[in-house]
């Protein structure tokens, strides 16, 4: 920075400092599909929540907070700058990124000379969808893959979150700094520490509990560095869970209330043991400039929010309809999208054809459709819903990569990205087609966690039901093919290549299960196919290329082998095929040392890039290592690929070998069984 940079961040900061009211820091902790009614605060009785408890003993807790999206991103694009998911042009969680023209909390107070932090715990909210902006500081680290799998580690434990949290206001030496800690828990799935699961009654409220445990570790913190008196904290949820009370169990398809009514709770400094109650709805939008006001610095143009702070003091201020939206269905899989309107004690729900109204004074459980009933009602909530520019879009969304993709479905937001659009007349109800996305979702779920068999039996259920939804003949097929079930996969794949006769992936699929399936001549077919295609992806070009080189092996074609092995390289410089390739030609001419060194320096290629190993990388090293009398490296090896890979037949073949030649048959016949 130049000497006139730094006098000016000087001087913005010493006026920042003089007129800003609070002298500690500002702390807004977002705790993810956190409903409000499973908090004891919210009168919630099957829970324990003691630090969440204790920091709404000393704060103002909002009674009817509310979300605009049942959705982490967009939600937390409209938390971070208090505009609406149709301003924000975020409407998903995949493929959309915060524009530079929509400004964050986070910029605006640095600008006012606050140190600034962000500590996220999801891939949802990684650096590059924009929430990053205007923190100087942002973490959003996730875990190390577990020891040999393929799956990227996709939420990061909530404890390590608040511990980097801890670290950085140790290092910034101010207390003028705005910190936003996001945990990840409970989003599903669910896996709270067993000193919690034992006493919860459900998994759910299990991890509400860790959470709060975290939430209680940052508060001790500040109380301990005394600054838990001067500190402003915000406490709140990107949105709730649907825990199946309209056949959602997770979130993203539904908006009623249940995953639109979120906690807020805001202590103020010096408010220990001064605890409020609003019962005046609320919205996230209103944060932004919530906080703003509290530091007094100028407010952004054009929000929408109001500044909640008259209602500190049990002032009042006019109340105003919530808007919230789910265009996951649309997005997803074509059909209508779903808004909400929260106008008083009423909820308006609006998808194509059908309006619901709901009074939300009423309890949860004995909540009713009153559109019947009350069609003026109806009819003020849709002329009021209508004033909002509801398909106003200022950024489209981007591609996703089937990485991502597979990312974003393991967090349960399944379908394909950027699907068509049905015909009006056509256009399926979300409501009406929930069970469908949750078996959607538990197939998935059961594909992850290396269940063939019942995945394969649930996707062929879907595909019987939707047999022309080509993603499902798509799952089915690779669920089939890691299973080693090549010939189920390739059926599946001709039937998603018979609705979608120009579908990358699928060919792309079919390639490497016929290869496997020893059918070189259809494996050529397919690879070409992308090779010669009109796809611009260079990864899917590579992937291509890397299958021809594979596939020239088989017919001992060296040269050929090498030749597309360094296109396949020169397209994806992380994808170490050339290596790769040279150790298999190593290996097969019985040059067993040369083998093991190219083998790994495919290895070491595929951990630089952060990406797992080739195809059978592991298991053609691991036969080179035998051959020089490297077993203990080869069964390594072995003991990882299966790990990723439970039914790679070679793998595990070449792992009963390896006992059985060093004299542990007990434990081959154990490998046999498994």
């Amino acid at each position: 920075m130049t000497l006139s940079g730094c006098l000016a961040a000087f001087g913005g900061w010493r006026f920042a400092k003089a007129s800003a009211p609070v002298n500690g820091p500002i702390v807004l902790i977002s705790i993810d599909s956190l409903r409000a009614d499973h908090l004891p605060v919210y009168g919630y009785s099957k829970g324990k929540t003691p630090a969440i408890d204790a920091l709404a003993s000393d704060s103002i807790l909002f009674e009817r907070a509310y979300a605009h999206s049942p959705q982490s991103l967009p939600a937390h694009a409209s938390l971070l700058t208090g505009r609406l998911p149709f301003e924000t042009g975020v409407r998903d969680v995949a493929g959309y990124r915060l524009p530079e023209s929509a400004r964050t909390l986070a910029e605006l107070l640095r600008d006012r000379g606050y140190a600034t932090g962000g500590i996220v715990s999801s891939f949802l909210l990684r650096k590059d969808t924009g929430i990053a902006r205007g923190f100087a500081f942002f973490d959003a680290e996730l875990p190390a893959p577990h020891d040999g799998s393929s799956d990227d580690s996709l939420m990061r434990d909530g404890a390590e979150s608040e511990q980097v949290a801890e670290n950085w206001l140790d290092s910034i030496g101010t207390s003028r700094a705005f910190l936003f800690l996001h945990l990840a828990e409970p989003h599903a799935p669910h896996a709270a520490p067993e000193r919690f699961t034992e006493t919860a009654s459900t998994a759910y409220d299990a991890e509400i509990s860790y959470a709060d445990e975290n939430v209680g570790r940052l508060v001790r913190y500040l109380k301990a560095h005394q600054l838990y008196d001067r500190s402003t904290i915000l406490l709140v949820a990107d949105h709730g869970e649907g825990l199946g009370e309209h056949g959602e169990n997770g979130h993203g398809l539904l908006a009623y209330a249940e995953e639109l009514h979120v906690p807020l709770i805001v202590k103020q400094p010096g408010g220990e043991g001064r605890q409020r109650r609003v019962t005046t709805p609320v919205q996230q939008i209103d944060l932004v400039p919530t906080v703003l006001d509290l530091a007094k610095a100028p407010g952004a143009t054009g929000l929408r929010g109001r500044s909640l702070t008259p209602l500190f003091s049990g002032g009042t201020i006019p109340e105003t309809p919530v808007y919230a939206e789910s265009l996951y269905g649309e997005y997803r899989f074509g059909w209508a999208p779903v808004f909400s309107l929260i106008d008083g004690k009423y909820q308006l729900v609006s998808s194509g054809t059908r309006e619901e109204l709901f009074d939300l004074t009423v309890p949860a459980a004995d909540r009713r459709d009153l559109a019947g009933e009350k069609a003026d009602v109806v009819s003020t909530a849709k002329k009021r819903l209508a004033e909002f520019p509801l398909r106003a879009v200022p950024s489209k969304p981007g591609q996703v990569t089937p990485t991502d993709r597979e990312r974003f479905e393991t967090l349960g937001y399944v379908g394909v990205p950027g699907a068509a659009v049905s015909a009006a007349g056509d256009r399926l109800l979300p409501a009406d087609e929930v069970r469908f996305v949750e078996d959607y979702r538990a197939a998935v779920a059961l594909a992850h966690q290396n269940d063939s068999k019942s995945a394969m039996d649930a996707f062929r259920a879907l595909t019987r039901q939707r047999p022309q939804m080509a993603d499902l003949w798509l799952h089915l097929a690779r669920t089939a093919a890691r299973a080693e079930r090549q010939e189920m996969a390739l059926d599946a794949y001709r039937s998603a290549l018979e609705l979608e006769p120009e579908n990358v992936p699928a060919h792309l699929g079919a390639a490497t299960s016929s290869l496997r399936a020893r059918k070189l001549d259809e494996a050529i077919e397919h690879a070409q196919w992308v090779v010669d295609g009109t796809t611009t992806d260079a990864v899917q070009k590579a992937e291509a290329h890397e299958l021809l080189a594979r596939i020239a092996l088989n017919r001992k074609g060296a040269d050929l082998a090498r030749a597309e092995a360094e296109t396949a390289e020169s397209l994806d410089p992380g994808r170490p095929v050339v290596s790769f390739v040279d150790g298999r030609i190593a290996l097969d001419q019985g040059r067993y040392a040369d083998a093991v060194e190219a083998f790994d320096k495919a290895l070491a290629a595929a951990d630089k890039a952060g990406r797992p190993p080739l195809a059978d990388l592991r298991v053609y090293a691991a036969e080179a290592l035998v051959h020089v009398d490297r077993a203990e490296d080869a069964e390594r090896l072995l003991g990882a690929e299966l790990l990723a890979f439970p039914a790679n037949l070679r793998a595990r073949t070449a792992l009963q070998s390896l006992y059985r030649a060093t004299g542990r048959s007990r434990q081959a016949a154990a490998l046999a069984q498994h």
